[in-house]
């Protein structure tokens, strides 16, 4: 296997404890943001479709495995949320905050309906409109605040893998034209 992808998966499951632990020091009255959603999305309009995709599915089955009661739920919103934000890739500008900052929060009002849709609203509880204001609303202005922070982070650590990247390319091509 490759250093560079070694890494990467390494540099991922580290992250996903991380952020694991980092979610109980956020939380504010019960109420966390959703630290593996702004990583979903982030690395989705910044890497593309295919990138955000597979972070998604390991959020996802790292929530499904730890967390979830139905397994499979969580990998396919984080999935389908990585996906969807890969397809921003080429109108994203690492300078310009707006996007992703709506992205983010698209994102998690997304995650948060599909979360009701598929874990509550199956089970026949009704209370859309308690759920929307108590949790909902709560997190996606959360998530928010605490994107802006940590989307600057994000953008150092996807510089970083750029640079790596193109580092183990130029070594493979110097390799091929010996």
């Amino acid at each position: 296997m490759d250093k560079t992808i070694e890494a990467q998966n390494y540099y991922y499951i580290i992250s996903y404890y991380l952020l694991y632990i980092a979610d109980y020091c956020f939380s504010i009255a019960s109420i966390a943001p959703n630290l593996l959603l702004i990583i979903t999305s982030s690395f989705g309009f910044m890497r593309g479709k295919k990138e955000g995709l597979f972070v998604g599915v390991l959020c996802g089955l790292f929530t499904d495995i730890f967390f979830s009661r139905l397994f499979g739920v969580y990998t396919l919103i984080y999935m389908y949320i990585g996906y969807l934000n890969g397809c921003f890739k080429k109108i994203f500008f690492p300078e310009d905050i707006k996007l992703p900052i709506i992205l983010i929060g698209a994102s998690d009002f997304v995650y948060s309906i599909s979360v009701y849709v598929f874990m509550f609203l199956f089970r026949g509880r009704l209370s859309f409109v308690y759920y929307l204001l108590n949790i909902i609303l709560p997190e996606l202005v959360y998530t928010v605040l605490i994107s802006i922070v940590i989307f600057r982070l994000l953008l150092i650590i996807d510089n970083r893998l750029e640079r790596s990247e193109k580092r183990s390319r130029r070594k493979g091509a110097k390799k091929v034209i010996k």
